[in-house]
């Protein structure tokens, strides 16, 4: 359900080589290519269409990323935080910011030249192979949460994304308390409408799950029963049948 997704780590004895500098030393420091830039809360961090010539490696803080459609509608993608890395399109060849990113806290980031990135994945073989697998398990959670939009009611969503939030099952870590919500990143990120989340919000709250005080909004762990009883996950050892 939560995949353990989340910062760079060191790689371990029996695949890490002494004569490589720590990917986190890489990633904590300004250098050739590389600076690190503040953001003050509700600040843009960079906005769509913009060129996509660095990539940003969150050290503090947490950041919303959206997209807006053709008709003018935004959706929110996801919420990052520290050690998640964004704005890497351009490693691809991508041009232009497909993407909107907007600081949700104060944030630290570390503003990586696309040049410097590249090198440095070239260089490094313990960098390249953590970075690449931060991508395949930012690509399961994507993949789980289309499924989520897909079969599971809106009030498990919405309380899969609360959980999220408090990064309940991410690196062993999470925090009972998270600063004030914007509901309608809520609902965009759970795929409700605002009015939902709010009647979801005041009945997990009527429910004991969530309390408001005075540093924010107070996420319990008994939440995560509404997850526990959810409808059966699919089964990935099913296989779909075959077309005649």
């Amino acid at each position: 359900m939560f995949p353990q997704e989340g910062p760079l780590t060191t790689p371990t004895n029996s695949t890490w080589n002494n004569d490589e500098p720590d990917p986190k030393a890489f990633l904590a420091t300004a250098g050739r290519g590389r600076k690190v830039v503040a953001f003050l809360k509700d600040q843009t961090i960079f906005a769509q269409g913009d060129a996509a010539r660095t990539v940003f490696h969150i050290q503090a803080g947490r950041v919303r990323h959206t997209v807006v459609s053709g008709f003018g509608k935004e959706a929110t993608l996801e919420i990052l935080s520290e050690g998640e890395f964004l704005g890497y399109c351009g490693l691809a060849g991508q041009t232009l910011r497909s993407g909107s990113a907007t600081a949700m806290t104060d944030c630290k980031l570390l503003e990586i030249d696309n040049e410097a990135m590249n090198a440095e994945l070239s260089r490094r073989g313990a960098f390249s192979e953590q970075f690449a697998a931060y991508l395949l398990a930012r690509n399961i959670r994507i993949q789980e949460e289309l499924v989520d939009q897909l079969f599971e009611p809106s009030e498990m969503r919405v309380a899969r994304v609360l959980l999220l939030l408090a990064d309940f099952g991410k690196d062993g870590k999470s925090k009972t308390v998270i600063s004030d919500i914007n509901q309608e990143a809520l609902a965009h990120m759970a795929g409700t409408t605002p009015m939902r989340a709010r009647f979801f919000m005041n009945k997990f709250c009527r429910s004991g799950f969530l309390s408001h005080s005075s540093s924010g909004l107070q996420i319990h762990t008994s939440l995560l029963n509404v997850i526990l009883h959810e409808l059966p996950r699919l089964d990935p050892s099913i296989k779909a049948p075959r077309k005649l």
